[in-house]
């Protein structure tokens, strides 16, 4: 199956069915509370989709801080998962970023998905903490 990857502008059409995408993952199926998914970061974030089978089955969001670019929101359709859709999409958005000149990736990971960021070269740093009612850990791919 073909995956497309597209940067969207916010609340366009597709924007929207990524939003609709990740309340589908994170408020559905993964319990986060609804105001903790949303959030005004939402307004400057550069938004990436995936679309196969005619439909956005993946998303992801970068924001662009002095220090370093953060992925977040990250969400796949369960439908969907395994398929190296969410590695296509994080590579497509760092590709993104290091054209722009950017080239320090940090992300908050849920604790059951460490590994999938270390096989991307991300390093987890501090201590556990919960987000969304889940445990999470910092990572960076970049030494300080």
């Amino acid at each position: 199956m073909t995956t497309t990857i597209l940067i969207v502008p916010p609340f366009s059409t597709l924007c929207n069915a990524a939003f609709a995408l990740r309340r589908e993952v994170f408020v559905w199926e993964q319990k986060v509370p609804e105001d903790e998914e949303n959030d005004a970061d939402d307004l400057t974030a550069t938004h990436f989709v995936a679309i196969a089978a005619g439909e956005v089955v993946g998303t992801l969001r970068l924001l662009d801080k002095s220090e370093h670019v953060k992925i977040g929101r990250v969400a796949v359709r369960q439908a969907f998962r395994g398929q190296g859709i969410a590695k296509q999409m994080i590579l497509a958005a760092m590709d993104h970023a290091r054209a722009n000149g950017r080239n320090r990736f940090y992300l908050t990971a849920q604790s059951d998905k460490l590994g999938f960021y270390e096989r991307l070269g991300f390093v987890a740093f501090g201590p556990e903490f919960q987000d969304g009612g889940m445990p999470h850990r910092a990572m960076r791919d970049y030494d300080l």
